[in-house]
């Protein structure tokens, strides 16, 4: 049994909550998985844990603050949540654990856009960076949501046409004719596996993140991520990269190619059977492939 252990970072004046599953006394380089939305929890990648329990290595799961189990601010407006504060709060997660000098990142969706704003800083201590199923222009990543969107069946598109126009955005018609997008491009394992459905669950209780740093849905991004970008800074990220997506991802090809092109040497696995969360429609091979990656990154 690979034990767990939980805590609290303590972070300005609030609270980051944080799990390590297997020990940071293991000679494994420690893995931070860095959670989805802006806006998600911990709970939807928490399969990740399973890596240490193959290999010992220590797995770092936390809660970005305003989520899941850290403290809430559902007060603070859109000016308050900026990729500076998700910065600062993972340094200081990575100090209060004592793993600055060495360690790995997995970050999904926006957690990769965050890995990726970390690793263009070159810190020292970031010695292999996983970036999974991530935009690196938001731009590209509405072009291609839309698109997507525009081979809905068109009652759907009818539909969320409909309530975008009229500002209903809440209304069940308007959740169901999302939820087919979900079905398709986000989580293809129907019903949702309950860590994923949990994640949506507690973000339906409070949006706030993600209503400020994105907006309302996937493809309608109108919050203060909207023109974020870091194509042209990708060059500067030393640390060794593997990027996975998955075959119907809402972050396609067009939207993950510039970490390709761009980091060097990274190296991109496609997963055939998944959309945006490999590591739960694919699970096993997902996992398999990071550990192995992190294997080779071993020193």
């Amino acid at each position: 049994m690979v034990s767990s252990k939980e805590g609290y970072l303590p972070f300005r004046d609030y609270r980051t909550w944080y799990r390590i599953t297997g020990s940071l006394d293991s000679s494994r380089l420690p893995l931070v998985v860095i959670h989805g939305g802006p806006g998600c929890t911990h709970d939807y990648v928490d399969s990740f844990k399973h890596i240490a329990a193959a290999d010992g290595r220590a797995v770092i799961h936390y809660d970005q603050l305003g989520n899941g189990n850290s403290t809430r601010l559902p007060e603070k407006g859109a000016d308050f949540w900026t990729v500076s504060l998700f910065l600062e709060e993972l340094d200081a997660l990575l100090k209060h654990l004592g793993i600055q000098d060495r360690y790995a990142l997995l970050g999904q969706s926006w957690g990769g856009m965050l890995s990726a704003e970390h690793a263009v800083l070159q810190p020292e201590g970031l010695k292999a960076l996983v970036i999974a199923n991530s935009p690196a222009s938001m731009h590209t990543w509405v072009a291609e949501a839309n698109r997507l969107r525009r081979e809905l069946p068109e009652t759907v598109q009818a539909t969320l046409l409909k309530h975008e126009q009229a500002g209903t955005l809440m209304d069940p018609e308007y959740l169901a004719a999302s939820r087919v997008f979900y079905d398709r491009h986000v989580c293809r394992v129907v019903p949702w596996p309950p860590e994923v459905a949990r994640t949506f669950a507690i973000m339906d209780e409070d949006s706030t993140v993600y209503r400020n740093m994105n907006g309302p849905t996937e493809f309608h991004v109108i919050g203060t991520m909207k023109d974020w970008k870091i194509v042209d800074r990708l060059d500067r990220i030393k640390a060794p990269t593997l990027v996975i997506s998955g075959r119907y991802d809402e972050a396609t090809p067009e939207v993950v190619r510039p970490y390709v092109d761009n980091v060097p040497g990274a190296r991109w696995v496609v997963f055939e059977q998944s959309s945006h969360m490999p590591h739960v429609e694919e699970k096993e091979l997902c996992l398999a492939t990071v550990a192995d990656f992190l294997d080779s990154r071993e020193k």
